[in-house]
């Protein structure tokens, strides 16, 4: 589903990603983990069309990223994603509906199906003013979500959530995953990553550390913590 080959992105004399490939595979739920500064939303931005690779290539599907056809059916939830405040959560999924073509009936009916899915059709009138952290996120889901994306990719989605909406977050991308949706995820919140992810790969100042499967990764007596500074610091001696 995602490609990347010998991908480097300078910013002027900055290398913020140096020389990545790696594959995801239809169906796979991928965690790309690091530090701040590793890379990863550089990277996400270039999948997403945002900034162009300074060398190598960048595929979703067997499309390089920087045409739009690649993105034809990527759901995408940026870190800190803002919902217009004068917006109510049912209107600002009426308006991404319309930014893919849906008519009215249908985006209707598919918005009606997510809130439910998200647990938001109590509040989707109220104004997104009035929504807390994780109300907000349910909503930058289901916008996500519109038009049943193959590729799901989700920039620090449980970022300022609390442990309850970080266990619902959970749910619902499990839910994604038993139905075949490819999802990407950038996280600090390892612990969660470790129950959901099949495959992680380790970034640190531009390069992937290590890239495999949970179970393969993750040792006896280990968690996904340790291993994950274990490689850090290895990168950083």
């Amino acid at each position: 589903m995602i490609s990347l080959d010998a991908v480097t992105k300078k910013f002027n004399s900055t290398t913020a990603v140096d020389n990545v490939s790696y594959r995801v595979e239809k169906g796979e739920f991928f965690a790309l983990l690091g530090p701040n500064g590793a890379g990863k939303t550089t990277i996400v931005r270039m999948l997403m069309g945002f900034s162009k690779a300074t060398t190598g290539t960048l595929k979703i599907d067997g499309v390089p990223a920087q045409y739009h056809q690649a993105r034809n059916k990527v759901g995408y939830l940026a870190e800190n994603h803002r919902i217009p405040p004068y917006l109510s959560g049912w209107e600002y999924l009426l308006r991404h509906a319309a930014l893919i073509d849906l008519t009215r009936t249908d985006a209707i009916r598919e918005i009606d199906s997510l809130l439910e899915h998200v647990d938001m059709v109590k509040e989707k009138k109220q104004r997104a003013s009035t929504y807390s952290k994780g109300m907000s996120q349910r909503i930058g889901l289901a916008a996500a979500l519109i038009g049943k994306p193959k590729l799901l990719i989700l920039d620090e989605p449980a970022s300022g959530l609390d442990p309850l909406g970080i266990r619902d977050f959970r749910k619902i991308l499990e839910s994604l995953r038993n139905q075949g949706t490819t999802i990407v995820l950038n996280s600090h919140f390892l612990s969660e990553v470790e129950k959901i992810c099949d495959t992680v790969a380790i970034m640190s100042k531009g390069n992937i550390l290590v890239k495999d499967s949970i179970h393969n990764i993750v040792q006896k007596d280990e968690t996904l913590e340790d291993v994950f500074v274990r490689w850090v610091d290895k990168k950083n001696a």
